[in-house]
């Protein structure tokens, strides 16, 4: 397999969560073209479960891919940049498929003992589709008793590995907030409840819940990134939004800053005579890596000479800690060199990591696990 032709390809077909009919037809006639004797298919929504059959199974590895992409015009230059305008693979789930694709060729060609199943997950950016993908038939038929899966990551060398102990991805919660008041004339606003106004003060004194309300020896983000209202210059709006987003290091954190966004909720809307609604969009749990699952990998990195360094917390969301949540696993970041920061326009990740990633996973598949 040409691991950049197929990278290349599927970075021209970027699709949203759920949407991913392309991709999912590109990934099935990838699949097809490999050693068929020990390999079975199921399809699931957008996605795709590919079971390798063991030589003597005991058990089930998994490992999981995301295949979506995000909402984002691409500014990169590449020759071959996206074609679905205002989508782009700007967190590196083309990489990631084509890692996956390698490393189920490897196996495919060669299988191990154990079964192993490779996932191809659809919407992680976005509804979340790990929750009902694991929920579903098709899952739980071949559902893993080990799992692991891995993020590019622009922070690192080329090919280097990257993990740690403990919380590797935050808890995150999406953020959207609608205010209503009463509209009117800009020239009479005593007749007026202003949204615009309500929606200011409530983004102005949620300043304060990660100053005041959090300790200190906690990590929290609370941000607004979008705010919008109103029509027109001369009428006072009677509706205005905000969107933003939450992440932390707990899930106890991430209560008390709900509870109390909430609460200033309340509290605006009884003073600026409007009413609101909230709506936590997409939350996703903490990836959590327990040392116990964690360590194996470290050890396995260094006894083959695979470029390994210890990273810190990122407060970046991934909905693969639901399968942590319920499966022994870990997850770890590949670098890909410097450039921009995931989610970026203009990421362009070196595509040399493309194969020190299919030979990290297929070798810890082989030989690790």
């Amino acid at each position: 397999m040409d691991y950049i032709a197929v990278r290349r390809a599927l970075h021209q077909i970027p699709e949203i969560g759920f949407e991913e009919v392309e991709t999912q037809a590109f990934l099935l006639e990838q699949i097809q073209q490999m050693p068929q004797e020990h390999i079975q298919i199921m399809k699931w929504k957008t996605g795709l479960l590919v079971r390798v059959q063991g030589t003597q199974p005991s058990r089930t590895i998994g490992f999981r891919t995301d295949i979506d992409a995000l909402p984002v015009k691409e500014n990169t230059g590449y020759p071959f940049q996206s074609r679905h305008d205002g989508k782009m693979h700007a967190c590196g789930h083309d990489f990631h498929m084509t890692i996956a694709l390698g490393a189920l060729e490897q196996i495919a060609q060669n299988p191990v003992k154990d079964n192993v199943v490779f996932i191809f997950q659809p919407a992680e950016e976005g509804p979340g589709g790990a929750v009902p993908m694991m929920a579903s038939d098709s899952f739980q038929k071949w559902k893993p008793d080990f799992i692991f899966a891995l993020h590019v990551s622009p922070e690192f060398p080329a090919g280097t590995v990257a993990t740690k102990e403990g919380i590797l991805f935050a808890n995150t919660s999406e953020l959207f907030i609608d205010f209503y008041g009463k509209g009117g004339h800009a020239a009479y606003p005593h007749l007026t409840y202003d949204a615009i106004v309500a929606a200011s003060h409530f983004v102005v004194g949620i300043q304060s819940i990660v100053a005041r309300r959090v300790s200190p020896l906690n990590s929290a983000v609370l941000t607004i990134g979008k705010m919008s209202g109103g029509t027109k210059q001369n009428i006072i709006a009677e509706h205005a939004r905000v969107e933003g987003t939450i992440r932390t290091l707990d899930q106890e954190t991430m209560a008390l800053i709900k509870d109390d966004i909430e609460r200033q909720v309340k509290a605006i809307e009884i003073a600026y005579h409007c009413q609101s609604r909230i709506d936590y969009g997409a939350n996703y749990y903490q990836v959590y890596n327990r040392k116990k699952y964690e360590q194996p990998f470290v050890d396995f990195c260094t006894e083959k000479a695979f470029p390994y360094v210890i990273c810190g917390d990122a407060m970046t969301g991934e909905d693969f800690g639901y399968f942590l949540k319920e499966i022994p696993g870990f997850m770890f970041w590949l670098g890909v060199g410097k450039t921009s920061g995931l989610h970026s326009s203009d990421f362009k990740p070196d595509e040399s990591a493309l194969e020190q990633g299919v030979r990290v996973v297929s070798a810890y598949i082989r030989e690790g696990i």
